[in-house]
């Protein structure tokens, strides 16, 4: 199991199940935390969010269970909970415990219980206290879904209204970038750059202190390539050829210049470290004092 390729370890690992009496912000940051220690960055998550009683979870995981036997011809189930409600987590627990086809991980309970018999105090048993109390939380969440409607040139009408604009050539990690930056409470909008497709004309509307360029070498970008193509390398061969890639970026680089962007190599760096480049540029030019980016 070692050896696996990545896409071999995204086919072997299970989807996981979510249920939450808050949003499951807390479970999902879990789940993709431990699938990463398998190699798999964006495993497959359903979610049931603020549910309210335990009918609805008990439906909810009948009706996966017919669906993973239905289309995997298996019946087991992986579910991850945050339930702060304990009528409805001890009913979770003891349903769980009943079944030898589903794997429960309790998120909270022993964070809580370990808390509690160190201070003396009792939990509030409110659904996401935290949430609640972080008026940031919001700015995130309205960050991430406008980041989402607008990946990879969708809804080009109005990415006037994004905070920051990513332009980029196919696997330059456009994506990964713009939900690490909505994270932060940034609105983002990525438009990807390719040599026979014109870029939205509402790009050229946008102040070029907010847009950024993503750059890399040929030699990574064909690396990349090649590795996202696998077994289909023949089928779209040019796409990672080398040549190809020196126009692709050349052409690139020539909207940059026109539009007088702001041009981040990426070659040998961390999503995270091409972020922080990228916001040290953005609070030079737009200072903010309530602090949009924590």
């Amino acid at each position: 199991m070692e050896n696996l390729t990545p896409a071999e370890r995204a086919a072997c690992m299970p989807t996981i199940h979510i249920i939450s009496d808050s949003v499951g912000v807390t479970a999902q940051a879990v789940a993709k935390a431990a699938a990463a220690q398998f190699g798999v960055m964006e495993p497959k998550i359903e979610i049931l969010p603020k549910v309210k009683s335990f009918a609805e979870i008990k439906r909810f995981l009948e009706e996966h269970v017919a669906c993973h036997v239905d289309t995997l011809g298996d019946d087991r189930l992986l579910v991850f909970y945050t339930l702060v409600h304990s009528d409805m987590r001890d009913e979770l627990s003891a349903y769980i415990a009943q079944r030898d086809n589903i794997e429960g991980v309790d998120i909270m309970t022993g964070a809580i219980r370990a808390i509690s018999d160190l201070s003396g105090m009792q939990p509030t048993s409110t659904p996401g206290t935290l949430r609640a109390a972080d008026a940031s939380y919001f700015r995130r969440i309205e960050a991430v879904e406008f980041t989402i409607e607008h990946d990879d040139g969708r809804n080009p009408q109005d990415i006037t209204r994004a905070d920051l604009v990513i332009l980029g050539v196919s696997r330059s990690s456009k994506t990964p970038l713009s939900i690490f930056l909505a994270q932060q409470g940034l609105k983002v909008a990525n438009i990807p750059l390719d040599p026979t497709t014109d870029v939205p004309k509402e790009l050229f509307d946008v102040d070029p202190t907010r847009i950024f360029g993503l750059m890399t070498t040929p030699e990574v970008l064909s690396d990349i390539r090649i590795r996202r193509l696998g077994n289909a390398r023949g089928v779209a061969a040019e796409y990672a050829d080398i040549e190809y890639i020196y126009q692709d970026l050349e052409s690139a680089r020539a909207l940059m210049r026109k539009l007088g962007c702001i041009v981040v190599h990426t070659e040998k760096k961390a999503v995270e470290e091409t972020a922080q480049e990228i916001l040290r540029y953005y609070e030079r030019c737009h200072p903010s004092p309530t602090g949009i980016i924590e």
